[in-house]
């Protein structure tokens, strides 16, 4: 009955559906809106996205950009420089038309060029502005719209209002730390988790854990006072106690940092950059305090990382070319002298780490030697140079106080023939050249050893280095000490040692002697001042080992990146007792967070120079006194024998005369 009473219903639906249709058939239809009615919606609610491409008045002109600074050129030339400026500007964008505005057959300086979209415009101004195309001229690049604002620039000129200080807090407030606990910081997960942590007693504090805190990896400015995280789209620096952001740099694609010593500067380098293959951009020099970009570097081919090598105090920066060196200064960071130094041959140079000096080593050329010199800067004074012969290769060591420098020479130990302008050699052996840079003239002195080298290290706060020499099981440690106007001279020697690596403590004295990769994680703890070895042990696949600032610990720690089983750090005393063994599946990395300047060290340094001084005052006097002792009788000769050595105040064995002399008189008679 339900169903068919539904049928019924459809029925009569169906019937009066047909009776609507017959009635609105008969009736035409009204589209007009009733009297007094006002329609509340917008165009851009009904049309929505077709209104956004409606055709603007600017449209195009916000595609145009004015370049200044072109070559002036006539007919004959116009073709060449068409052909270069595409080439530099075509990469930020399809060029869809192109202008050189003429006079008398000569191109003014100027151009316009139109890109399909105003974003590749904004890209050109961007990246191209200030780019330099040769000596004698360098790109300003506009938007053409910006003209019209330039044009409305008021006549009477408004101070800028002071923005508000921002206060950043004290970026060294761990060194207030009444324990004097040091902080370190720990890359996990492969590289995804970053964690900060208090070496307190008896067990580390965590201070902060955020994952996905970087992208790469991590680095601790030189001074301790920002954290910095790489990401794609460029740098940022952390710092304070709750460790917020304090500056950001964008920059696509960076993959490698490099702070100045003072941390005045962050150098960022993009090797490849996806957007902009050929982006001139690569090689940026930032300021840290503002985050503003100070010049940027084109980079021909592969370099070494730092591609910049700072000077101690972030004056000077340099880099090394083909056949040149370029000495750039601060702040206005242009070539020194306007002028690169040209130097033939030129394999490697470094800075002193206290003073403004460089030194570099030039490679033989045919009957030519080698030769080290040294460069004061900013005068290009050669203070001192030494030739070398049948010279493989160089490697240069600074002392960290600057006393001393020492040059490792990799020498050819004979010659086989010698063929057209090509010399054969055969057989090595090797040899320290110690330059000697706070005595007069900078002596030279030599160490030679006959074994292969591993590995070389200036005791940072003192006077000795150690090598590590020999092949195979008969690998040697030698310790040598300096002394002023004498050859370096031999200390102590171990033999048969298990080890690849020298650490030494930040303060000296105390050295880790560390067999790292294929010795198996082998470790010896030595003090220099007697020698002792104070531990032997080992840890198992160690690949790293970092003291902390202080010298008061040692980490040991085994890398996911280098190994896959065991990973984790140790933490042990300066004489090589363990202290804590913290174990991760995961942990990539352990970096100290560095100090500001140890001035206890400095002052241990200030001393023993006034203690040389004195030293040597003291030698001095005593060769004077005795000089005069030995003139005693020849004095008494010259006085009639009266002893004024002894002569005092109060002697009465002496008078005094007076005497006069009338020399010339004259008379001149005035009208």
């Amino acid at each position: 009955m339900a169903k068919k009473k539904d049928n019924d219903k459809s029925s009569q639906n169906s019937e009066g559906t047909k009776q609507d249709k017959n009635d609105m058939n008969d009736e035409e239809p009204n589209f007009s809106d009733p009297e007094g009615y006002v329609d509340n919606i917008s165009d851009e609610e009904l049309l929505g996205d077709l209104l956004k491409q409606k055709p603007r008045e600017t449209d195009g002109v916000e595609s145009v950009i004015v370049v200044d600074g072109v070559p002036q050129v006539g007919p004959e030339r116009l073709e060449k420089l068409t052909t270069v400026v595409n080439k530099i500007f075509s990469k930020f964008g399809t060029i869809v038309n192109e202008y050189y505005p003429t006079e008398n057959g000569q191109t003014k300086g100027y151009i316009f060029l139109e890109y399909s979209n105003p974003q590749h415009a904004q890209e050109a101004v961007k990246l191209a502005n200030n780019h330099k195309l040769d000596r004698q001229h360098t790109f300003l690049v506009n938007l053409f719209t910006d003209f019209k604002k330039y044009e409305e620039v008021p006549d009477e000129w408004e101070p800028p209002q002071p923005q508000p200080y921002e206060e950043q807090g004290n970026l060294h407030y761990y060194m207030l730390d009444q324990d004097a606990y040091d902080q370190y910081c720990i890359i996990t997960g492969g590289g995804n988790n970053v964690q900060i942590w208090l070496n307190s007693a008896p067990d580390p504090t965590k201070l902060e854990d955020r994952p996905r805190w970087t992208e790469s990896y991590v680095r601790w400015s030189p001074l301790g006072s920002y954290l910095s995280t790489i990401h794609k789209k460029g740098v940022a620096l952390w710092g304070g106690p709750e460790f917020g952001q304090m500056m950001r740099f964008s920059h696509n694609g960076v993959q490698y940092i490099d702070f100045s010593p003072c941390e005045k500067y962050l150098v960022t380098y993009s090797p490849h950059n996806d957007d902009h293959p050929n982006d001139v951009k690569r090689l940026i020099i930032w300021d840290i305090r503002t985050g503003i970009e100070k010049r940027n570097f084109p980079t021909d081919g592969p370099s070494i990382w730092p591609i910049f090598r700072w000077s101690h105090d972030d004056k000077f920066f340099a880099r090394i070319g083909s056949d040149v060196l370029s000495v750039y200064e601060t702040p206005s960071f242009g070539l020194l002298e306007k002028k690169s130094i040209k130097i033939a041959g030129i394999r490697d140079f470094s800075w002193s780490p206290t003073d403004n000096v460089l030194a570099y080593w030039v490679a033989e050329d045919k009957d030519v030697p080698a030769r080290v010199t040294l460069l004061e800067i900013p005068s290009r004074n050669e203070i001192r140079a030494k030739n070398l012969f049948n010279v493989a290769d160089c490697k240069m060591h600074w002392q960290k106080s600057g006393d001393y420098l020492c040059v490792n020479v990799n020498r050819y130990s004979k010659i086989i023939r010698k063929e057209k302008n090509e010399v054969k050699y055969s057989g090595m052996y090797y040899n320290f050249e110690i330059f000697h840079m706070r005595e007069k003239q900078i002596p030279v002195d030599s160490v030679e050893i006959k074994e292969v080298i591993h590995a070389f290290a200036w005791e940072p706060v003192g006077s000795k280095f150690a090598i590590i020499h020999g092949d195979g099981p008969n690998i040697t440690v030698s310790f040598y000490g300096v002394k002023t106007g004498q050859t370096p001279s031999l200390l102590k020697r171990f033999e048969k040692k298990a080890c690849n690596t020298l650490f030494w403590a930040p303060s000296g004295q105390f050295i880790v002697l560390a067999g790292l990769r294929n010795l198996g994680g082998t470790l010896e703890f030595v003090d220099t001042n007697d020698f002792t070895i104070m531990n032997s042990t080992e840890h198992f696949a160690c690949s790293d080992v970092e003291w902390d600032p202080t010298g008061r610990y040692v980490v040991t720690a085994v890398s996911f990146w280098k190994a896959k089983v065991d990973t984790g750090f140790w933490i042990w005393s300066f004489q090589g007792k363990i202290l804590k063994r913290v174990n991760i599946e995961t942990f990539c990395e352990l970096q100290w967070r560095p100090r500001l300047p140890n001035f206890v060290n400095a002052s241990k340094e200030l001393i023993e120079k006034r203690a040389k001084l004195m030293k040597d005052f003291q030698e001095y006097r005593a060769r004077r006194m005795e000089q005069w002792v030995a003139e005693k009788q020849h004095r008494l000769a010259l006085r009639s024998n009266v002893d004024t050595d002894e002569l005092d105040s109060d002697t009465k064995n002496v008078e005094e005369e007076v005497v006069e002399f009338f020399i010339k008189e004259e008379t001149t008679i005035i009208d």
